[in-house]
């Protein structure tokens, strides 16, 4: 690159975006790559720190930014990310549709780990909407020698792909509402504004929800109608804890699953079950989810969605930021909870 004076630059072509900054305003491209220098941009490039400016003449083993920053972009991402145009020299990957964020996360240490790359991503297991931003790109420098990428494009060749989105699925959902004090009329059903209007909002549908008492045999009975009516997903509330009144647990048994485990390392949300009859997942949630606005239901709803089966480790590695702090102006999934 060849450098001169600012005040010497009209008619030269900007090899780059340069950065404006308005303090507490602004912050974005004053400049754009390819921009041709006129005698009045001399004052605002001064402005904003540019005594200099550089003209750039690549040897066909450089790469510069933009073009750096397309290969990386194309070398870790599934084929259903999309691309925004490079601005400063980074481009952002968004998701063409809704669903769980899958990060190869030792694949893109080395990434991170390669000399001039940077990959800034979500956290593994995001709950991503439509069009949402997952990931950025780009490299430190200007210009970055070719063999660099190169050799990114070889690794991901071993690793597979780094960044994907797991679509999810549009599930049958039956619902168990236990407690003999819901049965009878006695306390208010707090399941549709909860736990319901969750589902709803997944794009699922609520094919029936069963009241029973605290009752194994009904509790048993109503899971095997629910079955029975097609549901790809049961969800059972309340009956978990150490009361001897609370027999969900024996119901579900009793109606032919398997537990997968009983009991979760997440605030709200420990008396959590998960379990299978068939290829079935059943939920079986504590009664937090009737007053907590964020529990260990948001946490494994997602992955169930996506058509997960989640595991005893995945559970187990949930502890690791499972305490919601319940804050005042809830903000999740953009919080430290399940991340």
């Amino acid at each position: 690159m060849k450098k001169i004076r600012v005040e010497d630059a009209v008619g030269t072509i900007l090899a780059h975006d340069m950065t404006r900054i308005i303090r507490g305003k602004f912050k974005g491209v004053g400049f754009k790559k390819g921009h041709i220098v006129q005698k009045e941009d001399i004052p605002e490039l001064l402005k904003i720190g540019k005594q200099y400016l550089y003209i750039l003449d690549l040897g066909k083993d450089q790469l510069h930014e933009d073009d750096a920053a397309y290969r990386i972009s194309r070398a870790i991402s599934d084929q259903d990310l999309e691309f925004s145009e490079p601005i400063e020299g980074k481009i952002n990957i968004s998701t063409k549709h809704a669903g769980l964020l899958k990060i190869n996360v030792d694949a893109l240490l080395q990434v991170n780990k390669m000399e001039s790359i940077i990959v800034a991503t979500l956290k593994n297991n995001f709950p991503c909407k439509k069009g949402e931003i997952i990931a950025a790109t780009r490299i430190i420098p200007l210009t970055i020698p070719s063999k660099n990428i190169d050799a990114l494009e070889t690794l991901t060749k071993e690793t597979g792909t780094i960044l994907s989105v797991k679509a999810y699925k549009s599930l049958k959902v039956g619902a168990v509402v236990t407690g003999s004090e819901v049965y009878k009329g006695l306390i208010t059903d707090d399941f549709g504004p909860s736990v319901g209007k969750k589902i709803i909002d997944a794009n699922c549908t609520l094919i029936k929800k069963i009241l029973v008492p605290d009752d194994i045999a009904a509790i048993s009975n109503a899971v095997l109608e629910l079955k029975e009516l097609g549901c790809e997903l049961i969800i059972t509330t309340g009956g978990l804890s150490v009361d001897p009144d609370d027999v969900t647990r024996q119901g579900v048994i009793n109606a032919g699953a398997n537990v997968t485990f009983y009991g979760s390392p997440v605030l709200p949300g420990a008396m959590l079950m998960i379990s299978m009859i068939d290829d079935i997942t059943v939920i079986s949630l504590p009664a937090c989810v009737f007053y907590y606005k964020q529990t260990v239901f948001d946490l494994v709803f997602p992955r169930v969605l996506a058509g997960e089966k989640i595991s005893e480790d995945d559970i187990a590695a949930m502890g690791h930021g499972g305490l919601c702090m319940n804050c005042k102006v809830c903000h999740y999934p953009v919080c430290s909870f399940g991340r």
